[in-house]
């Protein structure tokens, strides 16, 4: 199909292209600089209002607390009492469990589900987000930490560089969401994420098989292959006892999992079955005295609320780096999670939450926590999901949930002793199963391959290498897939739609037709230092291609190039610098360089790098359809 430059639409009117507004540097900066950091204007609601209105604006800024707290009722207590419960339930369990995974005391995690959830009740403003530890953060930390310092060995040093890793980790997430740095866990992609969650699952999963087979002397190495060898080597201290307790509670777990998902309502189901599942093993082995059968117990956990722990953190000395690196790694991961579900309730419930509130928040809360014997916590998928089910309606359900855990610490510790281990382990291993999206994992393959292949990435340097390592290869494939489409920016070839002035890619649209003697190329990036001598090629390329084409198809010459530049919303001098060598090059050829729709920080550039002087005036246009129609008149009126 092809177009002559008469049926472009006639009578067409030519604009000219207008410079923007003429603005001061300081301007300029104030609104490029608001436009990074303050995307949302966070002030808005302070404009235009009294200095009592703007006081109080301010308490609930700063406090969402004061936001909700006024109009609290009765109906809004009842429902957050029973949601509270309900994750008191749940997080007393995953406590105990979560800090064993980081190589902590039991008690440390109950300390972490009691004190954090206080203070976010006050700073955060997701009203669903149930807070504690998290498996992924427990699981990387242990695994940091352990690498150099043993907790079995120098158990003190081990909490204190736990303890000082938690504050650097609030440290970090404090300042993210103070000086308004979100955007960098965001290099951290879906894809990386999905592989990485699950690598982390299956590692989680298969280091439990210590305490579901009952093996004494079991690897501390975090990778498939050591963890998988240590299971066969040590078949000797396999207890049958431990796998048949473990097993029948697992399958219990499952079974509750899975009741839950198939039917929302029995939400409470999987919330309540792990402290079913402490209670009945408990009084299983109290019963019939297992414990002289190999099946190991947590044993002594002190009563009481939870130690000041400021004197343990530590500023100095050998170990520093590791505590920040942790601190830093874990702050991260926990920030991802935390902010990822707070905004998933907010959606499902109509309301917004303030991703860089919730990270001063989370922030705040670990920096608190780490003076009172807590390590990282932030806001996790199980409880959450359970405090939004159960009717969560404030952040209330935080504070009823720990008070749960303060009476928890206070009179029923000495129930805990004998509860044996292996069910710890078979409720870490029913919690991580649900990190393992394979659906989400299938999506990707469908949606996107680089995408997929990030996530498998992800997925086998956690399996293969080691967690951190696998955080960092994540986070290297997700940098290399942005590097990726800014230096190898898309390129079109565009046609007209016959009757119209519409231009769209010839590949994708059968209606759409070349124009006699123009090339028109769209370029769908912003044009920089890093990919404009990559565009200078292509653009040669094309230009090759297109008279190859015309050869081919005995067509007109080719006599003009045209840039569709709708899509290139910035510019700096290196992409100046390729408009003008193109400029030339082209002009050596007889070929006439156009561009079209230049965007105003764009046109702004080129105006004050004198690039336009050279252009004259049939050199910009505003769209390409008027590009093509006026310069088709002008040849029409040369002899």
């Amino acid at each position: 199909l092809r177009i002559t430059t008469e049926s472009i639409v006639p009578g067409m009117e030519i604009h000219n292209v207008c410079l923007p507004p003429k603005k001061t540097t300081l301007q300029k900066l104030k609104q490029r600089l608001g436009e990074i950091f303050f995307p949302d204007d966070p002030l808005y609601r302070f404009k235009n209002q009294t200095w009592c209105k703007k006081l109080l604006l301010g308490l609930q800024f700063l406090f969402p607390i004061f936001q909700w707290g006024p109009e609290y009722s009765l109906r809004l207590l009842r429902s957050d009492i029973i949601s509270g419960l309900t994750i008191a339930s749940l997080a007393i369990p995953q406590g105990i469990s979560y800090a064993k995974l980081a190589n902590l005391p039991p008690i440390v995690g109950l300390y972490s589900s009691f004190v954090p959830p206080l203070i976010y009740s006050i700073l955060g403003s997701s009203r669903h987000l149930g807070v504690g530890p998290v498996s992924i953060a427990s699981l990387v930390m242990g695994s940091m930490l352990s690498e150099t310092v043993s907790p079995h060995d120098e158990p003190i040093l081990y909490l204190k560089l736990a303890f000082t890793a938690t504050f650097f980790a609030g440290l970090f997430q404090a300042s993210l969401g103070f000086l308004r740095l979100g955007f960098v866990i965001d290099f951290l992609s879906k894809a990386t994420l999905v592989g990485f969650m699950a690598g982390a699952a299956v590692i989680v999963s298969l280091q439990q098989l210590k305490g579901l087979l009952g093996i004494v002397h079991f690897t501390t190495k975090m990778q498939f292959i050591p963890v998988i060898s240590s299971v066969f080597n040590h078949r000797d201290e396999w207890s049958w006892q431990t796998i048949v307790v473990g097993v029948s509670f697992l399958v219990f777990l499952l079974t509750s999992r899975h009741i839950s998902m198939k039917r929302p309502k029995l939400f409470w189901v999987s919330a309540a079955a792990p402290l079913t599942s402490v209670i009945l093993s408990t009084i299983l082995v109290l019963c019939f005295k297992l414990k002289t059968h190999k099946i190991s117990i947590i044993g002594y956990l002190p009563k009481g609320l939870n130690p000041p722990s400021a004197n343990m953190l530590s500023f100095s000395g050998p170990d520093l780096a590791l505590a920040i690196k942790t601190g830093i790694v874990t702050g991260i991961l926990s920030l991802t999670e935390g902010i990822a579900v707070g905004r998933t309730s907010a959606a499902l419930k109509n309301y917004q939450v303030d991703g860089n509130k919730e990270m001063m928040a989370i922030g705040l809360m670990n920096m608190a926590g780490s003076c009172s014997s807590c390590y990282v916590t932030t806001g996790s998928f199980s409880r959450s999901a359970v405090n939004y089910n159960a009717g969560a309606q404030t952040a209330v359900s935080n504070i009823i949930m720990a008070t749960a855990v303060l009476v928890t610490l206070l009179f029923l510790m000495p129930l805990f002793y004998y509860t044996p281990n292996v069910i710890l382990g078979a409720i870490i291993v029913t919690a991580v199963i649900g990190l393992i999206d394979y659906q989400a994992a299938y999506r990707l393959w469908k949606v996107d391959k680089l995408d997929f292949l990030a996530c498998l990435c992800s997925f086998f340097s956690v399996l293969f290498i080691s967690v951190p390592s696998g955080l960092g290869i994540a986070v290297g494939v997700s940098v290399f897939k942005i590097l990726l489409h800014v230096t190898r920016p898309n390129t079109l070839i565009m046609g007209n739609i016959r009757g119209t002035n519409v231009y769209q890619c010839l590949g994708r649209y059968k209606e759409a037709s070349r124009i006699p003697s123009f090339l028109v190329l769209a370029i769908e990036s912003p044009i920089y230092f890093a990919n404009s001598t990559y565009l200078q090629e292509r653009i040669l390329r094309w230009i090759r291609e297109e008279e190859d084409w015309i050869k081919a198809n005995n067509e007109g010459a080719l006599k003009c190039v045209i840039l569709d530049m709708t899509a290139v919303t910035a510019i700096d001098t290196s992409g100046i610098d390729l408009v003008c060598e193109l400029r030339k090059m082209l002009e050596k050829r007889s070929f006439q360089l156009v561009l079209a729709n230049p965007v105003g920080s764009v046109m702004e550039k080129l105006h004050q790098s004198k690039t336009l002087d050279s252009f004259g005036l049939n050199g910009i246009y505003l769209t390409v359809g008027e590009a093509v129609a006026d310069i088709s008149t002008l040849w029409k009126s040369q002899p």
